[in-house]
């Protein structure tokens, strides 16, 4: 017994399979564009800079009450049980067992009772067991080491769900005010048309235009009635869906600002390295890596023996009164060994899967590398185009009144013909309806680069959410 706990501290430091290290990868020096240095930025509320209060409670409301940062919050409590569960087995468990039982022994047994014995008697029995697995190959070390990297990717990935509703939430409202700003439009252009129909009827009456044109300003009214039904039901659909991110029922949203109104963050700042540090689902997928790379020393280990102690003490009693005082006491303590001898290959099959599955985390891992740079040179490179696209739109819809205004008097000199009118005025009502939508876009751009390039918002997000419990350290 003294050689076997000797030989338990000696190999106490022995773990098998390797250590993790962060593999080597070249990330380049620069993004596709380059802007200023705007690096505090990154680390504060962004939404904040759109200067709207309501969308600054949407977010803030998004956090506190979404069900999917709720849910993640959960998995990250499963999985510190679960780190709970792997570590206690590094440690001795001790139980204990008790039963109190009545019984009746069979007068014609061996020995024979003797006349007038009583052959009925209670029987009390108790005792403390205690058992430990020596981790002397490192199992367990590596399965908990395993579990804690679980534990810390599940963390990642609840930061990772809290980047995505705040970022969702932001594009949901920007969308739903451009949706607002566009069914205005259409309802202000219906409203034009309506009266110019009431005009042209007026006129047709009078016999000044034919039933051509009548029916040209006929057609251009229903078409801006049609557009109205449809950007109602994009809007009630966008409502349901912010509703859903704020963890409510499905119903109206509050609005604020105008699109218009609505400031554009500044580009925050940060090189490609650093995505490597901000990342949720970089970190996520790094300490999966480090999970599975645990798990080939955990697999390793099944090839050597395995130690374990056990030993117990208890007692018994024919009488409840002298239970703990009675002579009848037991004991023992046993040492045992076991180890595999022929598995026919089903330890050697759990270390090549456990090989591969190392392999496989370190592909996503540096996939979702290049996908984070992907995504951030998308966002940089989207939001100068839309800037450059917006601009251009508003410039068309300031042509395009002009335009229409112009024809429109050329008509009415009897210049021109209506469908000229027609023309000119259906270019600008399709114009400014783009025209919104390209500058949500530009806006929208501007959130996915935050959402790209992470940062220290992300933490004071966290903070807002529901925190989850502290990994045992």
């Amino acid at each position: 017994m003294k050689h076997l706990l000797l030989l338990s501290l000696l190999l106490a430091g022995c773990t098998l399979g390797p250590d993790y290290k962060r593999p080597e990868l070249q990330s380049p020096e620069a993004y596709r564009i380059e802007y200023p240095k705007a690096a505090e930025v990154a680390n504060q509320k962004w939404w904040e800079l759109f200067g709207d209060p309501v969308l600054n409670q949407l977010v803030e409301d998004g956090l506190r009450q979404n069900l999917d940062i709720k849910a993640a919050a959960a998995r990250v409590d499963r999985f510190l049980g679960a780190l709970s569960t792997t570590r206690s087995q590094l440690f001795p468990q001790f139980g204990y067992g008790a039963d109190a039982s009545y019984n009746r022994a069979s007068r014609v047994g061996q020995p024979p009772l003797l006349p007038g014995e009583d052959n009925t008697y209670s029987l009390y029995q108790g005792s403390l067991s205690a058992g430990w697995q020596i981790d002397l190959f490192g199992r367990v070390r590596r399965q908990s080491e395993a579990v804690q990297a679980q534990v810390y990717a599940s963390e990642q990935g609840r930061r990772g769900v809290i980047l995505s509703i705040v970022t969702t939430t932001a594009n949901a409202y920007i969308g739903l005010r451009a949706l607002d700003r566009q069914l205005q439009i259409a309802r202000d252009t219906a409203t034009n048309y309506s009266e110019t129909q009431k005009l042209f009827g007026l006129r047709r009456k009078g016999g000044v235009i034919s039933d051509l044109e009548l029916a040209q300003v006929d057609s251009q009214y229903q078409a801006a009635l049609a557009a109205i039904p449809s950007l109602e039901q994009a809007i009630a659909a966008q409502e349901n869906f912010l509703s859903i991110l704020l963890g409510r029922h499905p119903g109206p949203i509050p609005r604020g600002l105008t699109l218009e109104e609505l400031l554009a963050p500044a580009i925050p700042a940060g090189l490609p390295s650093e995505l490597l540090e901000r990342r949720p689902d970089i970190l996520q997928a790094e300490q999966n890596l480090v999970s599975a790379n645990a798990g080939i020393g955990a697999a390793k280990a099944l090839y050597f023996p395995s130690f374990s102690l056990t030993g117990a003490v208890g007692t018994a009693s024919l009488a409840f009164g002298n239970f703990l005082s009675g002579p009848a006491s037991t004991a023992f303590l046993a040492a045992s060994v076991s180890g595999p001898l022929f598995t026919f290959g089903g330890i050697s099959g759990q270390v090549r899967s456990a090989e591969a599955g190392k392999e496989e985390a370190l592909l996503f891992y540096r996939q979702t590398i290049l996908n984070a740079l992907r995504e951030t040179n998308d966002a940089l490179v989207g939001s100068q185009k839309k800037l450059e696209e917006s601009e251009a739109q508003a410039r068309r819809v300031r042509a395009l009144r002009t335009y229409a205004r112009l024809s429109r008097v050329r008509f009415d000199n009897g210049a021109a013909s209506y469908v000229e009118v027609l023309v000119a005025e259906n270019d600008l009502f399709g114009a400014e309806l783009a025209a919104v939508s390209s500058r949500a876009d530009r806006l929208t751009q501007l959130i996915n680069v935050y959402k790209a390039m992470g940062g220290g918002w992300v933490d004071i997000s966290d903070r807002i959410a529901l925190p989850p419990a502290a990994p045992p350290k």
